[in-house]
């Protein structure tokens, strides 16, 4: 495995709480802060080793007896587009990206409470109110965009927050209108990413963890090929 450079820093580890993918299961973390001279470069040697970005802080799963979170990539140069995907695309024809600086508004953040009382009823970011959106589009230290869609008619279709590293960009939270569900916004703001990291003569689409007994994680293996960050390094899966 290649060895990454990462600045001396205080990793601290969060005590534990229920998983929220896998059942009678608790999660610990292992945080840091992303400070310091060049905070994006300690970011992209952080993700290099499977490390997240949730707002000012990177982290990374270190759960007791569990090592289901496997952090995954798609190499884009050599993703293979599916008939499905290909369907997904046609039904999304008018809906268009817009790259815009990570500022919260309330039409994005009244999207977001909605998308969060649809799919993710009583998760833990469902009593969140704007002060905390706001934090979290917002209180970045790297290189982000906040990615917003838009259907031909103008209307607001979904969104999400994206880092952009050397090599890729990276999807850190997104979110769209669920009565769209049967449009696959989710796969077609995946796609995007992967037509835009070529655009952009990058690599790389970093899709965060991916676990095998998850259904929530399911979607993120129809994207192929897929890399996974193992004990050799990144490594196709």
């Amino acid at each position: 495995m290649k060895r990454v450079q990462i600045p001396l820093r205080h990793f601290f580890a969060t005590p534990p709480t229920p998983c929220p993918y896998l059942p009678d299961r608790l999660e610990r973390k292992v945080v840091t802060l992303l400070s310091g001279e060049d905070p994006d470069h300690l970011h992209e040697a952080l993700s290099q080793v499977g490390f997240r970005r949730s707002q000012d802080l990177a982290y990374r799963p270190a759960c007791d007896g569990c090592n289901a979170c496997i952090p995954v990539r798609i190499p884009v140069r050599d993703f293979m587009q599916t008939k499905s995907h290909r369907r997904v695309n046609g039904r999304n024809a008018g809906v268009t990206g817009f790259a815009m600086p990570p500022l919260a508004t309330h039409e994005h953040f009244g999207l977001f409470q909605q998308y969060l009382s649809n799919r993710h009823p009583g998760g833990g970011m469902a009593d969140m109110g704007f002060s905390d959106y706001r934090a979290m589009v917002e209180d970045t230290p790297v290189d982000t965009h906040l990615i917003e869609y838009r259907t031909e008619h103008g209307n607001l279709y979904g969104a999400c927050l994206t880092d952009r590293m050397h090599d890729g960009l990276s999807l850190v939270y997104s979110f769209f209108d669920p009565n769209l569900s049967e449009e696959s916004p989710g796969t077609y703001m995946i796609l995007w990413h992967i037509e835009r990291t070529l655009e952009l003569g990058l690599d790389y689409v970093y899709l965060g963890y991916w676990i095998e007994d998850s259904p929530k994680m399911a979607y993120k293996s129809r994207f192929m090929p897929i890399e996974g960050l193992t004990d050799a390094g990144w490594t196709r899966l």
